[in-house]
């Protein structure tokens, strides 16, 4: 027998006992292979460390591939939390291998890792425990210092304004100067510009509500105007605020302004120029991804702003409000 069929059934039998390590005691094969694997291994030619005592385990068994699709065997298997980190691997593994040598085993996508990833919301509150939930939720919120470097450099919390009621949320990235002076979200030339969308919609500032993912303006150190995109770190640290927020007004649609309202909700890192106009799914509610305000600012063609028109559009049909057929008629080209 070649010293490279050795060396090749070595490594099987390696990465089996990787695999018994981390809880899994069979794979399917086909029978050629399990007829290849049943020929006698000699004995290795290099000195082994003799191997301590330890409990009987279970052996290892090679399924024939033709077996797995028996309905005993197809039969989905009971969830298994996935771990957080490989487990080690067996000391003899790693005398024979090192310890970099463990085998890549590809992700098979279990029960449990299919899972939604997004809780459900909880049950609706009524009116009144709704104020009451906001208003002790707010408290804390304007407390808040975990980012210490966001803390030390903020005027104001920023933490959402409008209507707990609403049935249309807008959900925006950050707040800048303007709204760290005054408290609340979207009064800068953006928020202008907003204002003016959510009236075209035949609404008022005061019939929706307006949060962004982050509730203190990001620090910019050396830098007397601006802004930045807030930090992963940033994000995640101050999301909770905001998933409460809308645990409380469970709204029927909200809308995303800007890619970074969307990687925040969604986690997705896609570009927004692709996900713009697509409903998208926040637990539940319903979330159209659209441009954020301060885009059109910069690029106010009227092909842009009619995107953007059909993007609110879209989300009045869903709440089933009203269209008459000026709105209908914004930003397209005359006859």
């Amino acid at each position: 027998m070649s010293a490279a069929y050795v060396q090749l059934l070595d490594a099987a039998i390696a990465h089996c006992e990787a695999l018994r390590a981390d809880g899994i005691d069979s794979v399917p094969v086909s029978a050629e292979t399990l007829a290849g694997l049943s020929a006698k291994r000699p004995a290795p030619v290099r000195p082994v460390a003799p191997k301590p005592a330890a409990p009987a385990a279970r052996p290892f068994a090679f399924v024939p591939a033709s077996m797995t699709t028996t309905p005993e065997a197809s039969s989905p298997p009971a969830p298994v939390a996935p771990s957080s980190a490989p487990r080690p691997l067996p000391a003899s593994v790693v005398s024979r291998w090192g310890q970099a040598a463990r085998p890549v085993v590809p992700t098979v996508a279990t029960k449990a890792q299919v899972l939604p990833s997004q809780p459900p919301l909880p049950p609706p509150l009524p009116p009144a425990a709704k104020d009451a939930a906001m208003a002790e939720l707010r408290t804390r919120a304007l407390a808040c210092v975990q980012c210490s470097h966001l803390a030390s450099s903020r005027q104001t919390v920023v933490f959402g304004v409008g209507d707990i009621h609403a049935r249309l949320m807008f959900i925006g990235e950050a707040p800048g100067a303007d709204e760290d002076q005054q408290g609340e979200p979207f009064v800068g030339k953006a928020g202008e510009l907003l204002t003016k969308m959510i009236g075209a919609m035949g609404l008022s500032r005061s019939e929706v509500y307006i949060a962004n993912i982050l509730k203190c303006r990001p620090d910019t150190p050396g830098q007397t105007a601006g802004n930045r995109k807030p930090t992963p770190d940033e994000m995640a640290t101050c999301i909770p605020w905001l998933h409460q927020q809308i645990d409380i007004i469970q709204p029927g649609v909200m809308v995303a302004l800007g890619a970074t309202a969307v990687e925040g909700l969604l986690g997705k890192t896609i570009g927004i120029t692709k996900l713009r106009g697509t409903w998208q799914s926040y637990r539940g509610i319903p979330l159209m991804p659209t441009y954020h305000p301060a885009y059109l600012l910069r690029n106010q063609a009227p092909s842009e702003k009619r995107k953007v028109w059909e993007d609110l559009m879209a989300a009045m049909e869903k709440l089933t409000l009203p269209i008459n057929a000026k709105q209908r008629a914004y930003f397209l080209p005359k006859p």
